[in-house]
């Protein structure tokens, strides 16, 4: 079992969006998973654990600051920093280097079956696996985008990110 710890303003921030999720009528992790999906997505009990904590735990971030090399949620997060503080706290796993070596140390994922708490990676830079996020699902993912917005929810069919979507990856299983 994992330990989440929030602060007083991120477990707001936690409720904040979990209040609009639930007004919106869908939840960040489906009842029952689809017949249709494939066997190789299917997760150990121990594994959707551990997504749910990672989705749920980058939730609480939005509106975090983004630094550049920033990795702590005192200070500010980059996108890589974001990914592997969300990791190294909701899962246990330790993440190091940038977006590109994250891709290299994961799973590729059939962009059909990302799920919960796996990684969206894509090419902002004009080099590959530039730029990475969490699945958080329903098309959506948790990153952190750039000094005037911080850390943010983006969907993948927005037309900036799904021209710039390298695929998906995990950690997870």
């Amino acid at each position: 079992m994992h330990k989440l710890v929030f602060s007083r303003r991120n477990l707001g921030q936690l409720m904040s969006c979990l209040s609009v999720v639930m007004v919106a009528g869908c939840a960040t992790r489906p009842a029952s998973r689809p017949a249709s999906r494939p066997a190789s997505r299917l997760r150990s009990a121990q594994s959707e654990r551990a997504a749910s904590d990672v989705a749920g735990y980058a939730l609480s971030l939005v509106n975090s600051p983004y630094v550049w090399g920033g990795r702590d949620a005192g200070t500010g997060f980059d996108c890589s920093g974001l990914v592997s503080h969300v990791y190294l706290q909701a899962a246990g796993i330790a993440l190091r280097g940038s977006a590109a070596s994250m891709a290299k140390a994961a799973q590729p994922v059939n962009a059909a079956e990302v799920l919960a708490g796996d990684l969206v990676f894509f090419n902002t830079l004009g080099r590959a696996f530039s730029h990475v996020g969490v699945y958080v699902e329903n098309g959506r993912f948790v990153h952190a985008s750039n000094e005037r917005t911080g850390v943010r929810v983006d969907r993948l069919d927005s037309k900036y990110y799904a021209a710039r979507f390298e695929g998906a990856r995990t950690l997870l299983g």
